[in-house]
C-alpha cells in the first residue's frame, strides 16, 4: 500500500472516529460520564504525546510536565477572564493588576508560549545534566514554580492560593477532540521530519549524533520548547475542562500519571500515548468505579468491595500490563492501515498455507 493512500485512509477513519464522537454527544446528556471520559482522555493524549516527544523520542527525561501545564492554565486563565468578572475574582487583590480579556485561541495560544518561554530560560542551565539528574531538577523546577504562584506577593496577577475562575470553558467532546487532535498532528510532522530525526539520533546514541553534525544543546533545546509549548497548550484546556484553576491541582502526581501513560503506550509511540491515555481515564474513572462500593448478593457481602479498592485493581492491571508488555502496548511501533494489514495476512495466511 502506498504511503500516499495509507494517508487518506488514516484520515478517513479520524473523519469516522470524529463523527461518532458527534453521534455520542448527541444520544448522551451532557454529564454522561462516556462523554467526560473522552475530554479528558483528549487533554491527557495530547499533554503524554508532549512528554513522549521528549522522553521517547528525544530521550530526555523530564519530570517537569506539570509545571508546565501549570503556567499554560494560569497564563490562559489570567488572559482571558472577562473584565467586568475581574472584581469578583480578584476580590482580594483590588481586581488585579490585568484589565483587558483576550480570545480564546489567543489565550491558548499564550499559554503554550509562555509554557515555551519559560522551557527556553530554564533549558540553558538544565538540559546539561542528563538521566536522573534532569529528571530531579525538572521535578523540582515544577514544585518551586508551583509555590511560586500561590504566593501572595504575585496575588495581584495570579489571586494566591485562591481559585481562578469566570474564564471561558468548553462543554463539548469536540473542542478538545480538535485542538488536541491538530497539536498532535503538528508534533507527528515534527516527528517525521528532520528534526525528528535528529532527536531520534540523540536518544540513540549521542556521540555519534554529534559526529555527524547534530547541535546536541540546540536541538534538545528545541525539543524541550516544543514539548512544554503542547504542554503548555494542554493545561490550558485542563483548566477549560475544570472550571477553575489553583496551583496545588498541579501536583508531582499529575507528572507521574502522564509519565505512566507514556509507559504503558509504549516509548517512542504517538498511537500507543493516544490509546493508553483513553484507557488510563476510563479505567481509573468509570470502568472500575463499581468496585468502589458495597455489593450484597442476597445477605452475603461480597468482601473487599469497598472506597479505594478501584485503585488497588488498577495499580494491579498496571503491573500485569509493565510485567507482560516491557515495551508498551505498541512498544515504538504506530497505527497503521498497513500494519494492521499485514497482521491479519499473516495470521490468515499462515493458516491457509498451513490448511493446503
Amino acid at each position: 500500500m502506498s504511503k500516499r493512500k495509507n494517508t487518506i485512509i488514516s484520515a478517513l477513519l479520524l473523519l469516522a472516529l470524529f463523527g461518532f464522537i458527534l453521534i455520542l454527544e448527541r444520544m448522551l446528556p451532557p454529564t454522561h460520564i462516556a462523554l467526560t471520559v473522552l475530554k479528558k482522555s483528549c487533554i491527557y493524549a495530547l499533554v503524554a504525546v508532549s512528554m513522549n516527544l521528549l522522553n521517547g523520542f528525544t530521550g530526555l527525561f523530564s519530570l517537569g510536565q506539570a509545571g508546565f501545564m501549570l503556567i499554560g492554565a494560569y497564563t490562559y486563565g489570567i488572559l482571558t477572564i472577562p473584565v467586568e468578572a475581574r472584581a469578583s475574582v480578584y476580590m482580594y487583590y483590588g481586581g488585579g493588576i490585568i484589565q483587558f480579556a483576550v480570545p480564546v485561541a489567543v489565550g491558548i495560544l499564550a499559554a503554550g508560549i509562555t509554557a515555551a518561554a519559560f522551557a527556553w530560560l530554564i533549558g540553558l542551565p538544565v538540559l546539561r545534566l542528563k538521566s536522573d539528574y534532569l529528571a530531579i531538577a525538572t521535578l523540582g523546577f515544577a514544585e518551586i514554580i508551583r509555590a511560586v504562584f500561590m504566593w501572595d506577593k504575585l496575588g495581584v496577577l495570579t489571586n494566591g492560593s485562591n481559585l481562578l475562575r469566570k474564564f471561558p470553558t468548553f462543554s463539548s467532546v469536540t473542542f478538545p477532540f480538535i485542538v488536541a487532535g491538530c497539536c498532535i498532528a503538528v508534533m507527528v510532522l515534527i516527528i517525521n521530519s528532520s528534526y525528528g530525526r535528529a532527536f531520534k539520533a540523540i536518544r540513540d546514541d549521542e556521540i555519534a549524533a554529534e559526529a555527524m553534525g547534530i547541535n546536541l544543546a540546540k536541538h534538545k533545546r528545541m525539543a524541550f520548547c516544543i514539548s512544554s509549548f503542547f504542554a503548555g497548550v494542554g493545561g490550558a484546556l485542563l483548566a477549560m475542562y475544570q472550571t477553575s484553576i489553583q496551583a496545588n491541582t498541579f501536583k508531582s502526581a499529575m507528572t507521574y500519571e502522564i509519565l505512566l501513560i507514556v509507559v504503558i503506550g509504549g516509548l517512542g509511540s504517538v498511537t500507543g500515548s493516544c490509546i493508553a491515555s483513553f484507557l488510563f481515564i476510563a479505567c481509573s474513572e468509570w470502568w472500575l468505579r463499581f468496585l468502589d462500593a458495597e455489593m450484597y448478593i442476597g445477605d452475603f457481602k461480597v468482601p473487599l468491595l469497598r472506597s479505594g479498592f478501584r485503585k488497588v485493581v488498577f495499580a494491579v492491571i498496571i503491573m500485569i500490563i509493565v510485567l507482560f508488555y516491557r515495551r508498551g502496548i505498541m512498544g515504538n511501533k504506530e497505527f497503521s492501515v498497513e500494519g494492521i494489514c499485514n497482521f491479519f495476512k499473516k495470521r490468515f495466511g499462515r493458516k491457509k498455507e498451513a490448511a493446503s
